[in-house]
């Protein structure tokens, strides 16, 4: 499966979960998980979704060490961060404990931006 497919079908994935979440939020009337529920949206949904098209418009041979490296790191990242904000604003877990986790998930998805703008200033037009 090519990486454009793969960051498509990871975004519909979150965009499946977020929107779960704010149905459940609104049905509950608990709105408590909002900043979870914007994150998955935002980071997993519509940052998976452009780096499908950056994949399928501008990088369609991109599928070396690189390119693998930034999927999986950006989809890793984004889990953590999705499921980390979920356990500290439902009350689970305290941001003493989970604050290192979204600290590290943060950094994983800045890299994985640094590298698709890296990967994308070195290809040809």
């Amino acid at each position: 499966m090519t990486l454009d497919r793969k960051f498509l079908l990871c975004g519909f994935a979150y965009a499946v979960a977020g929107m779960g979440l704010g149905m459940y939020m609104a049905a509950s009337h608990d709105h408590s998980l909002f900043v979870a529920h914007a994150h998955i949206l935002l980071v997993g949904f519509v940052v998976s979704f452009v780096y499908a098209l950056i994949h399928k418009l501008w990088l369609p041979r991109a599928a070396g060490r690189v390119a693998g490296f930034q999927f999986y790191l950006h989809q890793l990242a984004a889990l953590a961060m999705a499921v980390g904000l979920v356990l500290l604003y439902g009350g689970k877990v305290p941001e003493a404990v989970i604050g290192p986790l979204l600290g590290l998930a943060s950094l994983g998805v800045l890299i994985a931006v640094l590298l698709m703008a890296w990967m994308v200033l070195r290809s040809r037009d």
